[in-house]
């Protein structure tokens, strides 16, 4: 075996792609019954009917990633539907907020739409950019230095207290929301960055909803793998280093467990200083109609962020980093039969998928919370719960073992780390340890699925391991295969 990909999340997998298409021979080996990682989905216990997406629900990078966009999924048969509203934030005694993928339909409905259209419009016009910059390996010279200078610009302003230059509290609200995908203090420069890069996508890709699940990704990433002589292998946890070369779509602590005393000792003491951040408590709901929205439009609205007000949202996200629970968490759902009809079984039950934001290693069952939270802006939502299934944060990493006390960013969410990278080296895919790399979103840049980590992971080894300069062409044939 030339090269093997511990975990079969999307940057595994996409390293995994990369170097069988380069003619490697490659093995992917997860430690879960299942495959996917951060990309899979599970039918309901009780409920076969519905199809619960067990980590991510929503994607905007699967249409906008370097890697994405060259593997094309439409291509391999996976239909990606893209709503009219990307995602909405419920506000207290007033209407929602909404963005809308029409940036001026958003910002006619704003209270201050020109405030918002200062902000992104120009990002909008120029929205490849804006990925490649932040889904870039952080080392390389921007393409366009006017580009780097509006995004950092406007990074500056939202990820620090001059972030009240947006005006109006609708938008200063929806933009927190969207900025609240990352678990971080605000304001934060990588909310804000994490924040700009997804409201832009709203407006000019849109927030696509994978029909079926999210395991429609990583069922075609797996298809081409093995169309190009890859194996898959699930339900084995690697314990001792494997031969040959090794890229780990891990916690870059789980290093510490399989090399033990093998580690370099500077590099064991970095990895064990190494911290991971706050978590989320899942639940998942079946319901078995329609929730009662208060503000009718968002009934139309498969993803939500159900905060509040940005200084609601502020105050919860500092109180779970001080490791206290907040009376009002940050709760992201998502409401995925919305796009996709299909989610709905044959009683009209359907899935709704949430989770709040909660300090490290939490025990909490966060139904409750999750729960009341949605009551304030649906009352009745209690009525049309059919069931509930929770996982606390601290139980989290059963199901991903990279969710470290229900930290889904890896420990990655800080500046710092987006650009050095797990410990501080000039090629933070490459490890110390001889034929050994990373590829998870503990590496730049940082956490979604878009596959680059493991991009760059497998263009580091390539060249390293196996002399191949040329990164090996991504797209389908007339097949759709290969």
């Amino acid at each position: 075996m030339d090269v093997t990909v511990v975990g079969s999340g999307p940057n595994g997998l996409s390293a995994a792609v990369i170097c069988a298409r380069a003619g490697l021979k490659v093995q992917v080996v997860e430690a879960q019954p299942t495959l996917g990682g951060g990309a899979r989905t599970a039918a309901d216990p009780e409920f076969p009917g519905v199809q619960h997406d067990i980590c991510s629900a929503v994607h905007p990078l699967a249409l906008a990633s370097p890697f994405f966009a060259e593997f094309d999924l439409s291509a391999r048969g996976v239909q990606l539907a893209v709503p009219d509203i990307a995602y909405a934030n419920p506000l207290p005694g007033r209407p929602a907020a909404i963005a809308y993928r029409d940036l001026e339909r958003t910002c006619a409905e704003l209270s201050d739409g020109a405030s918002w259209r200062r902000l992104l419009g120009p990002l909008v016009a120029d929205w490849q950019a804006v990925v490649d910059l932040l889904l870039g390996d952080k080392r390389s010279v921007p393409g366009s230095l006017p580009s780097a200078r509006r995004l950092g610009l406007r990074m500056l302003t939202q990820g620090t207290p001059a972030w009240g230059s947006l005006a109006g509290e609708d938008g200063r609200s929806l933009f927190t929301g969207v900025a609240a995908h990352v678990l971080s203090r605000m304001p934060s420069l990588t909310a804000a960055g994490a924040g700009l890069m997804l409201a832009t996508l709203a407006h000019s890709v849109g927030w696509p909803i994978p029909v079926g699940g999210s395991q429609a990704i990583t069922d075609a990433l797996i298809a081409d793998l093995r169309a190009h002589g890859g194996e898959v292998i699930a339900g084995v946890e690697i314990t001792e280093p494997p031969a040959g070369v090794v890229a780990y779509d891990t916690a870059p602590t789980a290093l510490l467990r399989i090399y033990g005393d093998a580690l370099p000792d500077r590099y064991a003491r970095s990895l064990r200083r190494y911290r991971f951040g706050p978590g989320v408590a899942k639940v998942d709901f079946v319901l078995g109609g329609e929730i009662p929205w208060s503000d009718a439009r968002l009934r139309h609205a498969p993803t939500l962020h159900l905060g509040g007000s940005r200084e609601q949202m502020a105050l919860a996200e500092k109180e779970i980093a001080a490791g206290r629970h907040a009376q009002w968490p940050m709760v992201l759902a998502a409401a995925s039969h919305v796009a996709d009809p299909g989610r709905i079984d044959a009683a009209g039950r359907r899935p709704f998928w949430t989770y709040a934001h909660v300090p490290a290693g939490s025990t909490l069952d966060a139904t409750e919370a999750v729960t009341a939270t949605i009551e304030r802006f649906a009352p009745g939502f209690r009525d049309v719960v059919v069931a509930a299934r929770a996982i606390p944060a601290a139980h989290l990493s059963e199901h991903n073992a990279n969710y470290v006390g229900g930290d889904i960013g890896m420990g990655g969410n800080s500046a710092w780390r987006a650009i050095a990278g797990p410990t501080p080296r000039l090629n933070p895919w490459r490890t110390p340890i001889p034929k050994t790399y990373l590829c998870s979103a503990a590496t730049p840049p940082g956490g979604g699925v878009h596959g680059m980590a493991g991009y760059f992971a497998a263009r580091t080894l390539l060249r390293q391991e196996f002399g191949i300069e040329k990164m090996p062409f991504l797209g389908p044939d007339s097949s759709g295969l290969s």
